[in-house]
């Protein structure tokens, strides 16, 4: 038997304590975020537990409990001295400020909804058929569109759409677009509130998404310049879009080369295709001890492969495929250009043209 290195044990073991720490986490965060606690202590300032659960209208005891676990986590802040809780403004930013880039409501969500799926993902392992997007939890597309959505209000107009060729200018004098994969619609009806002289479709082959996307686009006055429609991307029969987009859903498609052929006859001529997809190096090896990879890595063993795996085809790219393998894809799709237009921490945006 190999001997152990106790320092390098004790390492793994001081590691482990944080990671099940932030594990454990989840579910109480989850709950300050569903029952307006960390609203409260932003909105109202710092209170003190029995000040906390008369704004909130809970149980004392429970929001004692709460409070001391999230000043464990270091969610919030306590002043021992006069025992009472707050939130600092980078506190805030994380667990109130809703439009805030880095707010992570939909994180929590999505763990919750990615512990409840883990009993299909298991049996998605021995029989290998993946997993249909919206049967592994409850509302698994609702925590992907709260998770996705402060990334979308902070760079889809600001950053991503003018590192287009040309792309602002287009959108301003009113083109016709297409936002294929578009989820509840958040980045739709982002782009159609930013650019009213445009025309947009949505498209998603997943129902009560498309339905969510109708009604948000009614409670935002767009739905007379908005148009949602359930439709696999390669089953989409309109043409001539000036752009066509995809936030965060070409590795999640069975079949992504299918998927960029038929995007390429969308088009009209001259047209772009815009891909934002999560951030990876090329090789594997450059991503495994990246923080936002190892989130993507087991978000796609939950998520993106056992999706991809249960439609035609199953390609099953992975949310780490990096941008090598999909200039692969989209140029066996026909698209002869494409460039990573831009960047951030957590995304990258390639653009393809015919």
């Amino acid at each position: 038997m190999t001997a152990i290195d106790n320092d390098k044990l004790n390492a793994l073991i001081g590691k482990m304590l944080g990671d099940l720490g932030g594990a454990f986490s989840a579910p109480t965060a989850g709950i300050g975020f569903r029952l307006g606690l960390f609203d409260a202590l932003h909105r109202d300032g710092p209170a003190s537990v029995s000040e906390l659960a008369k704004r909130t209208g809970l149980s004392e005891r429970c929001v004692r409990e709460w409070a001391l676990a999230q000043a464990s986590n270091g969610y919030v802040a306590f002043d021992s001295r006069e025992q009472r809780f707050s939130l600092t403004p980078e506190q805030a930013m994380v667990f109130a400020i809703k439009d805030s880039p880095v707010y992570l409501e939909g994180a929590f969500d999505l763990v919750a909804a990615m512990v409840e799926g883990r009993s299909k993902v298991e049996a998605a392992f021995k029989h290998g058929k993946g997993v249909a997007w919206g049967e592994s939890s409850g509302c698994l597309f609702c925590a992907v569109g709260s998770f996705f959505r402060p990334g979308y209000v902070n760079n889809v107009v600001q950053s991503w759409l003018p590192a287009l060729e040309d792309m602002p200018a287009k959108l301003n004098d009113g083109i016709k677009v297409a936002d294929i994969g578009c989820g509840v619609g958040f980045s739709t009806l982002l782009m159609a509130k930013a650019f009213p002289k445009s025309s947009f479709i949505g498209y998603d082959f997943h129902a009560p998404s498309i339905e969510q996307a109708n009604a948000h686009a009614k409670a935002h006055d767009l739905a007379d310049r908005v148009r949602f429609v359930t439709a696999p991307a390669k089953d989409i029969v309109e043409r001539d879009f000036d752009l066509v987009t995809m936030f965060d859903c070409l590795h999640d498609m069975g079949d992504p080369k299918g998927c960029a052929r038929h995007v390429r006859g969308l088009l009209k001529p001259g047209g772009s295709w815009m891909i934002v997809e999560p951030i990876a190096a090329d090789d594997p090896a450059d991503n495994v001890a990246n923080p936002v990879s190892r989130l993507y890595y087991n978000a796609s063993t939950m998520i993106c492969v056992p999706t991809s795996m249960a439609q035609e085809v199953g390609e099953a790219l992975g949310a780490q495929a990096g941008q090598a393998k999909l200039t692969e894809v989209l140029k066996e799709g026909g698209f002869r250009q494409v460039r990573r237009a831009t960047e951030g921490p957590f995304n990258m945006v390639l653009e393809a043209r015919p």
